[in-house]
């Protein structure tokens, strides 16, 4: 049985300045069933200690560290008694400041999450100061004593049992009914060796949703810079539409194909222990949001249409295909070789599509792997395009419905390089040159929500 317990989670934006981080205080005050605040770093900070991991010589690490300390003083300056929080945050950046020392010398994956961490660590110290100055009973937590993972260090995998297991660590300091617990999120500790580890970026929404669940809250609640989900993105379409309500599925397909509200890996979480998931506006939180939802009351047919940039296609060809069994195996086995990550795929009799994602794959240079694609080659002729966007119209029983692929006839103006559908009753794709890809998504947006 669910507490009357909530989390709430501040996005880098909501916590960039004072006045963003004053805002989120007045949101959690202002409720007493928020008893667990995950906060990420600043805006901008963990940019910044990426490339101080990724190592620099000692000019640029000097740049980069006195631009970080900038960023966290502007709020410190704004307290009322800053000089404690002060000497803590310049301990911080001492210790970054050693720890980019010897990456600049040899950089690991370890060494990196360590380093990026430091974000998130001080954006909470901050805020428990701020907090406390307001007159807010608050503890801080280290997220490290209670997110336990495994695997590797940028992009850790949470062992949910070592992490359930603490969950007392948490429910202890809010056991009083006064206190909020202040922690963060993204960062968590290797279960072998307790060193830090980072769930990868984004991860402070999958982070929020465990702590949802370790505490077995009633909700959680997203706070980021927008006022929830829409139709698509709004910077593209003026007259998009916010979703008021909508189910973990549609969701999830909605981040997965590129909409950055919400981060995917936020949905396991809340599905598992059917947690419903408020995303609103930190510094609007008046003007609403939307609810995410284990399934919700007469689900449309169009949900919204998200879109996935920096695509590319490579289209394998060969008679070796014609009438023979494991051509595809072969394949995804070299892809597994070579860890590509897979999009979508269509196939003819001879040939082979599939698209992939630059991010994913680590930039364009991966899918030009000298070895990659000589061994692809063995088996076709082998073609790789870039410069794509993938477009994908969201919705409900797209399989089973008689009319979807109506939908697409406003796009007869458009060149249409692939269209992919049936793998899913929730999703059409369609890969477009990138230039076209806004003005696709204005075409089918008006035709399918502006009516």
């Amino acid at each position: 049985m669910s507490q009357d317990y909530i989390v709430a989670k501040f996005g880098g934006t909501s916590v960039a300045d004072y006045d963003a981080m004053l805002n989120c205080f007045n949101i959690i005050n202002a409720n007493p069933q928020v008893k667990v605040v995950i906060l990420s770093a600043s805006a901008g900070v963990t940019n910044l200690l990426v490339e101080l991991a990724a190592g620099c010589d000692k000019n640029k690490r000097k740049e980069l560290l006195e631009k970080i300390r900038l960023i966290q003083f502007n709020i410190i300056n704004r307290l009322q008694f800053p000089e404690e929080i002060a000497n803590k945050i310049e301990s911080c950046l001492r210790h970054i400041t050693s720890l980019s020392e010897a990456a600049s010398l040899a950089t690991n994956e370890a060494l990196a999450a360590a380093i990026v961490a430091h974000g998130e660590l001080m954006s909470t110290m901050i805020f428990t100061h701020l907090c406390k100055e307001q007159g807010c009973k608050v503890e801080y937590l280290d997220a490290r004593e209670v997110i336990y993972t495994t695997g590797n260090f940028s992009e850790a995998t949470v062992d949910l049992d070592a992490t359930l297991a603490n969950a007392h660590k948490v429910t202890s300091l809010i056991a009083d009914g006064t206190t909020k617990v202040i922690t963060q999120g993204f960062i968590s500790s290797q279960l072998d060796e307790g060193k830090t580890a980072v769930l990868g970026r984004g991860g402070s929404d999958y982070s929020a949703a465990l702590f949802a669940e370790i505490i077995n809250a009633k909700e959680c609640h997203i706070w980021t810079d927008v006022a929830g989900i829409y139709t698509t993105d709004p910077r593209i379409v003026a007259n998009a539409q916010r979703i008021e309500h909508i189910s973990f599925k549609e969701a999830a397909e909605m981040a997965i194909f590129g909409a950055k509200v919400l981060h995917p890996a936020t949905i396991l979480p809340a599905v598992r222990s059917n947690i419903p998931v408020f995303i609103g506006n930190s510094k609007n939180p008046d003007l609403g949001g939307t609810w995410v939802t284990q399934s919700v009351d007469n689900p449309p047919l169009f949900r919204g249409i998200a879109c996935k940039r920096n695509q590319s296609l490579l289209t394998i060809s060969s008679l070796k295909m014609l009438g023979t069994s494991g051509f595809l195996s072969k394949v995804f086995n070299i892809f597994t070789k070579y860890n590509v990550v897979v999009d979508c795929v269509t196939t003819s009799e001879v040939a082979i599509a599939i698209t992939l994602d630059h991010k994913q794959n680590k930039g364009q240079a991966l899918l030009e792997n000298p070895a990659l694609i000589t061994e692809l080659e063995e088996l076709g002729k082998v073609k790789i395009e870039h410069d794509y966007s993938l477009i994908a119209l969201i919705g409900n029983n797209l399989t089973a419905t008689k009319g979807v692929a109506s939908a697409l006839e406003t796009l007869d103006s458009y060149p249409i390089r692939m269209i992919c559908q049936g793998a899913s009753d929730h999703n059409i794709c369609v890969l477009v040159k990138a230039d076209q890809a806004d003005n696709t998504i204005k075409s089918l947006h008006a035709a399918l929500f502006e009516k």
